[in-house]
């Protein structure tokens, strides 16, 4: 009786942990892994869904009012659903410009920023791409931030957090050398894309994209449009279609069936395939996928 007085009586500090509430798995992931068990990670987005289109559905509200804290992709990647669901909540710890929301866009370099943004050049970022984690260096300024974004919350177990991320950080270096061991002789490559998601990956492995399906961002693919892609085709003989998982392939399978390319599908996130069960997967299925 007294050993379970003596328990109740502990400062609440002592089970406490924080609710972090992330846009995307990826994020979780890193969130995660420097924060140890004394976070808990509240994942908003599946990873084989498109990461531009998520419903803002009740469930999703409700886990936003549990939230410590917010951290978003950004580079507007999250722009059509998650202003709903933080307005929504009503949680003030998940508002932006507040000590208790981080945006990851604002800690990396962008790419492919537009020089004029209107609705003629389709469903383009003005930020630039989004799609920024698909460079594994990318990952480590990322885990970086979010390592700093816990330590302002939590300043008590500063040490753990920087613990981890230097466990974090060893194993990726390793990662990351057997990833670029492995896209060596890829270097140069022609591809063509569905949709421009692959830019960070592409340009870390010297991968060159030299077309899209998508005439243009966000618009689906005419018949001139993959006529003029077949041609190109053709003409330069690129390796393969990197396609996404979120799209429907008709298209590419047609061009495909015209042309002898193939198709490879590249998982964007965790969870985008059922073998991508944590980040380290990610890269070594991508790495692996081109042959």
């Amino acid at each position: 009786m007294k050993l379970l007085l003596s328990i109740l009586l502990l400062p609440l500090t002592l089970f406490a942990h924080l609710n972090i509430a992330v846009s995307y798995p990826y994020i979780g992931a890193i969130t995660k892994a420097i924060g140890g068990e004394h976070i808990e990670t509240i994942v908003l987005a599946k990873g084989n869904w498109d990461p531009h289109f998520v419903v803002p559905r009740p469930s999703l509200i409700a886990k936003m009012r549990s939230a410590d804290a917010l951290i978003m992709n950004g580079a507007q990647l999250e722009i059509g659903w998650l202003p709903p669901l933080i307005e929504r909540s009503g949680n003030p710890k998940t508002r932006p410009n507040t000590p208790t929301f981080l945006n990851l866009s604002h800690h990396v370099e962008l790419i492919d920023r537009p020089q004029s943004v209107d609705r003629s050049g389709g469903d383009i970022h003005p930020d630039g791409n989004p799609h920024f984690h698909l460079d594994p260096k990318n990952i480590l300024t990322l885990a970086q931030s979010i390592r700093d974004f816990l330590i302002s919350l939590d300043k008590e177990h500063e040490g753990i957090y920087l613990a981890n991320y230097d466990a974090f950080a060893k194993d990726w270096h390793v990662n990351m050398a057997k990833w670029d061991a492995k896209m060596a002789s890829k270097r140069g490559l022609q591809v063509i894309q569905f949709h421009d998601n692959l830019a960070y990956f592409n340009r870390a492995y010297g991968l060159v994209n030299i077309g899209t399906i998508e005439p243009l961002p966000g618009i689906p693919p005419s018949s001139r449009h993959t006529l003029e892609l077949i041609e190109l085709i053709e003409k330069a003989h690129p390796c393969c279609i990197l396609h996404d998982v979120y799209h429907s392939t008709k298209t590419a399978e047609f061009i495909a069936q015209k042309t002898g390319i193939k198709v490879v599908l590249m998982p964007h996130d965790i969870g985008a395939l059922e073998e991508i069960e944590d980040l380290a997967a990610l890269f070594d299925y991508l790495s692996g996928a081109i042959e």
